[in-house]
């Protein structure tokens, strides 16, 4: 029999390297996590803002006007609010000027007069928006209302430069930001100061962490503080004072404690071939083929019993190994527990392509080998 020895290419030596240390890392209890990380507090929420302005100061690199026409109709209408009527049948021929998108999210809590940095993006067929100044902007929300002005120097960053011991640009000359370049011009009111309780929404879904949660919160304030509607909103009890709401929501979010496991997914990038799975991800005994490429995974029980009289009980433990061929001659054997991490190690040494790890995870999935979600990106 022969041990096949193949030289990897970066990318999947990377993935073969994340293998080993994810097959040869014992798993460990579910570290403590503070309450922030796992939950918001409904209400407390970002809201998108969004407006259509001009850049105008480019050196030569703006819209071409015969193909956006939308930009002059735009600096027609900016320059009759501003008292100057032009010829019905004027002909602008801009260079200097951009059609833009303006985005930013508002803060949660936010009051007129506070800043924002916002993002400004080229819709036409702009060649760069370096050295430019958007004009006066109006910022939506998705209710059509104005929450706030946005005007500033647009900074494009990256120009110029070039990564590191390469020729290729880094940069996008189309996009650029403003820092503290909005300003607030109307709060968004929240009910956060209304009634006795407040709610707790997990991130992610789940029955089991929103039990944890309730007790831990239970523990720390007292019995019925807290009590779960559904795996992801917890209604909590809270002062009804607005200072001694804030003080409580401090010490809220900064509970500890442990989540449960999560749901065991395996994320795959079919462009790269990247995998990433945690450690709930299992295999149950299977047989794939592949082209020129099989899986035989076995697993057989393992039966420890104790000396007699020793007052020990019986211990089964599951020993699998996987067999991995290629060409007849050409083996690769792996001993010891099924892991997904070791038939990604073992089929990246032997040279399988990304979309053969692909379809051989979708082939374990069908077959109900994989225990787990499987995702491609």
């Amino acid at each position: 029999m022969k041990i096949l020895t193949v030289t990897c290419h970066p990318l999947k030596r990377s993935l073969v390297l994340l293998a080993c240390a994810m097959s040869l890392a014992a798993p460990v209890p579910g570290q403590a996590e503070r309450l922030k990380d796992l939950a918001s507090i409904q209400g407390v929420r970002q809201n998108q803002l969004i407006g259509y302005g001009l850049v105008v100061g480019l050196d030569g690199s703006g819209d071409q006007t015969t193909q956006t026409p939308f930009t002059v109709q735009s600096v027609m209408s900016m320059l009759q609010q501003m008292g100057v009527n032009l010829p019905p049948a004027s002909s602008l021929q801009l260079k200097n000027v951009a059609a833009v998108m303006v985005t930013t999210s508002l803060p949660a809590f936010a009051q007129p007069g506070q800043t924002l940095d916002i993002t400004v993006s080229s819709m036409g067929n702009a060649k760069s928006l370096r050295g430019g100044t958007l004009l006066m902007t109006p910022l939506k929300g998705a209710d059509g209302q104005i929450y706030g002005m946005a005007q500033g120097n647009v900074l494009v960053g990256g120009v110029g430069a070039a990564a590191s011991g390469s020729k290729a640009q880094v940069n996008h000359l189309s996009v650029g930001r403003i820092s503290a370049g909005a300003t607030v011009e109307r709060a968004v009111p929240t009910a956060l100061g209304q009634g006795d309780s407040v709610f707790l929404e997990l991130n992610d879904t789940d029955f089991s962490t929103a039990s944890r949660v309730v007790d831990a919160v239970n523990k720390r304030f007292g019995a019925d503080t807290a009590a779960a509607r559904d795996a992801r909103v917890i209604r909590v009890r809270a002062p009804v004072d607005n200072s001694e709401r804030v003080a409580f929501l401090g010490a809220l979010e900064s509970i500890n404690l442990t989540p449960a496991q999560s749901v065991a997914k395996v994320i795959l990038n079919a462009r790269t071939g990247s995998v990433v799975m945690n450690q709930a991800v299992t295999l149950e005994s299977c047989a794939v083929s592949h082209g020129n490429l099989s899986i035989v995974i076995n697993t057989e029980a393992a039966v420890s019993q104790p000396a007699p009289f020793s007052g020990g009980q019986t211990v089964v433990t599951q020993t699998s190994q996987i067999d991995i061929r290629k060409e007849p001659g050409q083996v690769l054997m792996l001993k010891g527990g099924a892991s997904l991490a070791e038939v990604v190690k073992a089929l990246n040494a032997i040279g399988a392509t990304p979309q053969d790890l692909l379809a051989i995870l979708q082939a374990m999935k069908a077959a109900g080998s994989l225990r787990a979600e499987l995702e491609i990106i």
